[in-house]
């Protein structure tokens, strides 16, 4: 045998171990995954979160310190069991513990829209009885609204307030609550429209979601909070996180949030369409990084152009902040016409003092970002 063919055979008793190893990781996953099934009906049944923070953080410790003590890279640990966790979750997505027997019914205005049907699912997970009410239904709305124990206002944001403006008939105890992405308005009609409890919640997530696993959720407090407390943990209970806000300081974030991103996002895609240069060369030639810039353009354009409508054209207070961006645009723009690039450089660092720390964290938190969208990517 010639010093060739010695090396080919070694390189290949080398790659039949290496299947072999495959072969074993995935019957591990398998068997991980039976145990994590069970997990999940152990919890549906004591009603526990199917996300514990703290669980998931203890365990990605303890594995890094294992990996590191191995001579295993701890971040590819992580790396591997964050997917696997995340995996782990959907098959914990069956059914869930019910928080409240008291609740005989919860009636979804607008169940059958996207995010309304997300919502109807999981309340039906619970085992809770479900109504949904249109807008063809509104004569039934008495019948319809009877016994209810929770009324979920999940229509456009165009109508919210004068759907709210005509829930006057619904039991004192009711929890009345809402799911749109602006909150003060809102939540000032539902106060005026019913005497009972009243909570705002925005789901800070799409219809597209296969879990509310770590996904978040807004809560605007409104009143009796005593008597939606059973909503709220039911929330917790399908995964998701709950962050408390003013409704007012809530659409304020909601502007910088929602609002200019997407509006900035909107042009961008208007601006490449308008100059219509060749996609494929631009995606062929990025970078991860401008590869998952060109992603979130493209994003945005792939969904229902009348959600983000309804979320740009709801918040009217977001006109003033999109003109004093521009303005930011045109000091920008004349930087460069001026050729002053020592007071871009001045401003660079100005601007990076502000982010403070998250500069960094952010560096970070992209990397594995791009890592991802790296090995992604489909060469040739």
């Amino acid at each position: 045998m010639n010093e060739k063919s010695r090396k080919d055979n070694d390189l290949g008793q080398l790659r039949i171990q290496i299947d072999e190893i495959d072969s074993q990781l995935v019957e591990l996953l398998a068997k991980r995954a039976k145990c994590t099934k069970q997990v999940g009906a152990h919890k549906s049944k004591t009603g526990m979160p199917i996300y514990v923070p703290e669980r998931e953080a203890e365990l990605i410790a303890k594995r890094r310190e294992q990996a590191s003590s191995m001579g295993v890279s701890p971040v590819l640990v992580e790396d591997l069991l964050r997917r696997i966790m995340r995996e782990s979750y959907q098959t914990q997505h069956v059914i869930y513990k019910k928080q409240s027997d008291d609740i005989k019914k919860v009636v979804v205005i607008g169940g059958e829209g996207a995010l309304g049907r997300v919502f109807v699912d999981m309340f039906e997970r619970s085992d809770y009885f479900v109504e949904v009410i249109e807008k063809n239904d509104w004569e039934r709305a008495p019948e319809i609204f009877a016994n209810a124990g929770l009324v979920l206002v999940a229509v456009p944001i165009k109508i919210t307030e004068h759907v709210i403006s005509q829930l006057k008939q619904l039991p004192d105890d009711c929890v009345l609550a809402d799911i749109t992405s602006v909150k003060h308005k809102p939540l000032n009609a539902m106060m005026a429209a019913h005497k009972g409890p009243v909570v705002g919640l925005h789901p800070m997530f799409g219809p597209d979601v296969s879990s509310l696993v770590k996904q978040v959720v807004v809560v605007c407090h409104g009143r009796h909070e005593e008597k939606y407390d059973w909503l709220l943990k039911q929330i917790k209970t399908w995964g998701a996180v709950l962050n408390e806000s003013d409704a007012q300081a809530h659409d304020d974030a909601m502007a910088f949030i929602q609002v200019m991103r997407h509006f900035t996002t909107f042009v961008f895609g208007a601006h490449l369409a308008g100059e219509n240069p060749d996609l494929e060369q631009l995606i062929k030639l990025s970078s991860p990084i401008y590869r998952l810039e060109l992603n979130m353009v493209g994003r945005l354009f792939a969904q229902d152009p009348s959600l983000y409508a309804e979320i740009i054209f709801g918040n009217k207070d977001s006109v003033g902040l999109l003109h004093r961006f521009r303005d930011e645009f045109d000091k920008a723009l004349n930087l460069l016409e001026s050729g002053d690039k020592s007071g871009f450089i001045k401003q660079f660092l100005m601007i990076g003092s502000w982010f403070g720390p998250f500069a960094k964290q952010s560096l970070l938190e992209s990397k594995k970002l791009l890592q991802k969208v790296d090995d992604d990517r489909h060469l040739g």
